[in-house]
């Protein structure tokens, strides 16, 4: 029995910790591979050191912990110390009650239902945004309230009733024998709450992504966003810093909770209650006022902390008046940003906005995940941008949906630039919404040193039971269906529900043949070798082949049918200065920074400014630019006929449940 615990105890450790132990190591790891340890280098925390997005998100953390913790443990003492004064068991039943809902509410629930709240106070009093800084405070600190409650109700209870009683018979005021007789009974229990909710806001993503505005982005948030492509080593070493500094907490903690510090704190308890008994004796002897100097003191201090509060939410949540502020809303990892020696594209607009027209800029920059994410915050009112750079099935709904600003482009010469093919397409017919941003095809990426060549150029490869349990297939429906339908030569916006069970059935004849299905997980299985086959998004392509391990060889091709798709640059309808987002969006079609985004990003441009320079075509390849810049007859006539539109949401709904069945089977 003894040799079964210990097993089971070194399992569950190898668990918990093997994670962290590979996060770690990979950290120091030379190349981008999440999966294959190629040397030890420190460049990632090189270049961690040099994101400036990063290092702001863990700032504004840092900023929204300390401020949620620290007026969430005065609320939820002062609360705690209510609670414990009721008499009436029905209240205090109901308040109990009150102060758990928080903990056993899904935060998922919490997050949209304080959004809402939210939209809705703004609206009644006429803001302009209804979420900021502010809102993300208030959310914080409504979920962390209930856990310092919970840490400070038990020592109260188990405090000497007659402690407090007992100072006020010998001349102290109500107050000052809470802050000489009570607080340190209860101080353990107030520090815990504190560490409580300063680590429960520090880690907080659910509830954050729903009550956060623009400009203001905190590093889970943008962690997930990265997602877009692939999380970069220097988040391992991000990670890998911040376990050290709590296990460092932990240790400091544990010292300090050790039986022999318990000891010496009740000793030093003791003297310090001797010492206030004393004085209390004397202070009796004499008449007091009301407040002492000692009371004001604190009463000032007090003060100042909360007015040192509101300094720092002003300062993160207002700007300087003379600089003009555009929110950008675009997807993660979708623009260069300086780091691995490229091109800061927002800092280089802010630096030649001034130059250019004399007053400062500033761009708050938000990412988003999906184009679904993207609309729900838009569609709520819940928060204001200037430029978005939805996909174009999106920007067909929107339009529809009276949700886009018509452009003026004499604010964008270099509109110019953009192919005749990117021009007049189904999205957008007449262009007057949006401006094309990048384009990419779907295409399969396959392991050489395990595919035959004989085997490849056509969708076939994904069904082929040579190559059972070492296909991908994506795990999103309307990609997944679109490989079987594009297979089968189906139209992948058939509004007819038959045409979509043909494709089911297709798919579950493939079933066996899947070893995953997947989105973000690519990366690591292709790059190791783990899976051999793959359907997936041309630009990612690069990412992986130049992670993958010295075992692996990955190609790529195009079949004859494929989804080709669009993102493009446009002006929402709740927009708060149209004019500067156009300058915005013409900047970005500017030859030097749509070249460093198209080289960041490894997307295809309908930028002739970027696929007709000879440095650009050069630094890409020959390899690379014959996958991104295919010979095509037409792309606008490819794109129209096989692009993916926007369905129905009834039609959504039983593709949704097609795909249910598929992932059940």
């Amino acid at each position: 029995m003894k040799l079964s615990s210990k097993i089971f105890t070194v399992l569950m450790f190898v668990f918990l910790f093997a994670p962290i132990v590979i996060m770690l190591i990979f950290s120091f790891n030379e190349s981008r591979s999440l999966s294959v340890f190629s040397g030890f280098s420190l460049k990632w925390y090189a270049e961690l050191f040099n994101d400036g997005d990063t290092l702001a998100s863990v700032k504004n953390t840092l900023i929204l912990a300390v401020c949620a913790s620290v007026i969430s443990t005065v609320m939820g003492t002062a609360a705690a110390v209510g609670i414990d004064k009721l008499r009436n068991r029905y209240i205090r039943a109901a308040l109990d009650v009150t102060t758990n809902i928080p903990m056993v509410n899904p935060d998922i629930i919490t997050g949209i239902s304080m959004m809402f709240m939210f939209v809705f106070v703004s609206q009644l009093f006429g803001f302009a945004n209804s979420l900021s800084f502010v809102t993300l405070l208030i959310a914080h600190i409504t979920f962390c309230l209930p856990y310092v409650i919970l840490q400070v109700l038990p020592k109260l209870q188990q405090m000497d009733r007659a402690l407090p009683e007992a100072a006020m018979d010998l001349g102290c005021t109500p107050w000052r024998a809470f802050w000489k007789a009570e607080l340190p009974e209860l101080m353990p229990g107030i520090t815990t709450g504190l560490i409580m909710s300063f680590t429960l806001s520090l880690d907080d993503f659910v509830i954050s992504y729903f009550t956060t505005g623009n400009g203001f982005q905190t590093l889970p948030i943008r962690i997930y966003n990265m997602t877009k492509k692939t999380v970069t080593p220097k988040m391992y070493a991000l990670a890998t810093i911040t376990f050290f500094v709590i296990l460092a907490l932990l240790l400091l903690s544990n010292m300090a909770d050790s039986e022999d510090g318990q000891r010496l704190r009740a000793a030093r308890r003791a003297k310090r209650a001797a010492r206030r008994t004393k004085r209390a004796e004397k202070r009796a002897k004499r008449t007091k006022k009301p407040l002492t100097a000692r009371t004001r003191r604190l009463l000032y201090a007090c003060g100042g902390a909360a007015a040192l509060i509101a300094v720092i939410i002003a300062a993160v949540s207002l700007h300087d008046g003379d600089t003009l502020v555009l929110n950008v809303y675009n997807w993660g990892e979708y623009i260069s940003d300086g780091s691995e020696g490229s091109m800061d594209v927002i800092e280089e607009f802010e630096d030649w906005y001034e130059a250019e027209y004399g007053q400062k800029v500033k761009v708050n920059y938000t990412t988003f995940a999906s184009n679904e994410d993207m609309y729900a915050k838009l569609a709520s009112g819940a928060v204001s941008y200037d430029v978005v750079i939805p996909s174009d099935y999106m920007i067909a709904r929107m339009i529809e949906e009276d949700m886009l600003l018509p452009l003026d482009f004499d604010n964008i010469p270099n509109y110019e630039y953009i192919g005749e093919d990117f021009r007049g397409l189904y999205y957008d017919a007449d262009n007057l919404y949006s401006v094309p941003y990048t384009y990419g095809i779907v295409g399969i990426i396959y392991d050489a040193n395990v595919v035959d060549e004989e085997d490849t150029g056509s969708w076939d490869l994904m069904w082929n039971e040579k190559y059972a349990g070492q296909i991908l297939q994506f795990n999103n429906s309307r990609d997944a269906f679109g490989t079987a339908m594009y297979r089968l030569g189906l139209d992948v916006n058939s509004t007819d529900t038959a045409v979509w069970d043909t494709a089911l059935t297709e798919l579950l004849a493939q079933r066996s043949l899947v070893k995953s299905y997947v989105m973000d997980e690519i990366y690591n299985l292709m790059e190791s070798g783990e899976a051999a086959i793959a359907a997936y998004y041309a630009g990612d392509y690069f990412t992986m082949a130049d992670a993958q391990a010295d075992t692996v060889d990955l190609q790529f091709y195009c079949p004859e049918r494929t989804n080709y798709f669009v993102d493009a640059m446009c002006i929402p309808t709740c927009c708060q200065n149209k004019e500067l987002a156009e300058i915005f969006i013409n900047y970005m079609l500017s030859q030097e920074a749509a070249i460093a985004n198209a080289e960041y990003i490894w997307y295809a441009s309908p930028n002739s400014l970027v696929y007709e320079n000879e440095d650009y075509i050069e630094e890409m390849g020959e390899d690379a630019m014959e996958i991104l810049y295919p010979e095509m007859e037409s792309f606008a006539e490819l794109y129209n006929q096989y692009a993916y539109r926007n369905l129905s949401d009834e039609l959504l709904d039983y593709i949704n449940t097609l795909w249910e069945t598929l992932k059940i089977n």
